[in-house]
């Protein structure tokens, strides 16, 4: 028996709880994990709220990422006590997920953990984190490097952007960070950042095209956030989208795209295809300050995950929020 969070649906609407769960229980997979560390994600909160239609089929456990041990595996590419972490592929959406004990999966989901990061690790980077290195990698793939100039991150007080300002500091970037929550400052130029900009500024509807100022950004809100960084990106620079906090929509025009041949990159981590996942966690193991990484990471514990959920749709989180399950798992 172990615990975990289970979110079910009847017609009297969705509750969430913590429970007790049997192995058998678990759906259909090729490798059984025994979960040492997961995560609270903006993601897992809409699902445990019901603020958004996340969760896919019911009951599901949560929990878009985890790291643990192989504990079983008929998958030819894992055996056990293979230290393995799992990222998105509708994990906590469509197939049970890391806020649980255990868990049953396709082993072709997994990624082998790199050496030198631990399971505590791989889950204080976690989904945020990984996604934060394919956004970096992104702005590579279309030439943005240190020299071209200064890099925004918006969200940069999240877990996506507190990732990214420090992976794109220890790169030798100039990162301006963009916040709402200024009493933030302290905590995002010790990771790297050396502009601070208040999200006020880019909140407002602002021209097609303002002064150009950056070569490149990292973007998790899209709106009108989005549509400001990509009128005062600079010519042929590139920002990388990955996220949705400010909004669906993008009340942009063509204007940046034809006259400064600006780059839009989209980046996608859930459905990302495993080569890129696993080039993407080496890079992660080499190029993270991972004294940066503690100080971006809270731990909190299974029983205390549901009543913290509201506070991520709240913008009332800072970095990466890791949960023990098994901690004590090497």
């Amino acid at each position: 028996m172990f615990d975990a969070i289970l979110i079910d649906k009847t017609e009297a609407g969705q509750t969430v709880r913590l429970t007790s769960m049997d192995t058998a229980q678990l759906p259909a997979g090729d490798v059984l994990v025994e979960v040492a560390w997961s995560t609270l994600n903006y993601k897992d909160a809409l699902a445990m709220t019901g603020a958004s239609p996340v969760v896919r089929s019911f009951p599901m456990v949560p929990g878009v990422d985890l790291s643990g041990l192989v504990l079983e595996s008929d998958n030819p590419a894992f055996n056990p006590d293979d230290r393995v972490v799992l990222n998105g592929w509708g994990v906590g959406e469509k197939h049970w997920g890391g806020l649980a004990g255990r868990a049953r999966l396709d082993g072709n989901w997994l990624v082998p953990l790199p050496e030198g990061i631990t399971l505590r690790q791989a889950m204080a980077i976690g989904t945020a984190g990984y996604t934060a290195m394919l956004c970096v990698m992104a702005l590579e793939k279309h030439g943005v490097t240190p020299e071209s100039g200064e890099v925004v991150v918006t969200g940069a007080a999240g877990g996506v952007g507190s990732v990214a300002v420090a992976l794109l500091a220890k790169l030798g970037y100039d990162v301006a960070a963009v916040t709402g929550r200024l009493d933030e400052t302290d905590y995002l130029t010790g990771l790297g950042a050396r502009t601070i900009v208040d999200r006020a500024e880019l909140s407002q509807p602002g021209r097609p095209l303002a002064k150009e100022r950056w070569a490149g950004g990292i973007d998790v809100a899209g709106g009108v956030v989005l549509a400001n960084v990509l009128a005062a990106t600079r010519y042929r620079g590139t920002v990388a989208a990955c996220g949705l906090a400010g909004g669906m929509d993008l009340p942009t025009t063509v204007a940046p795209f034809i006259l400064r041949g600006v780059t839009l990159a989209g980046v996608d981590s859930v459905m990302c295809a495993k080569p890129d996942r696993i080039a993407a966690w080496q890079r992660l193991a080499k190029d993270l300050d991972f004294d940066k990484l503690d100080a971006m990471a809270t731990e909190l514990p299974l029983a205390d995950v549901i009543a913290r959920a509201p506070d991520f749709l709240q913008g009332k989180v800072r970095g990466r929020v890791i949960v023990p399950i098994n901690p004590a798992l090497r």
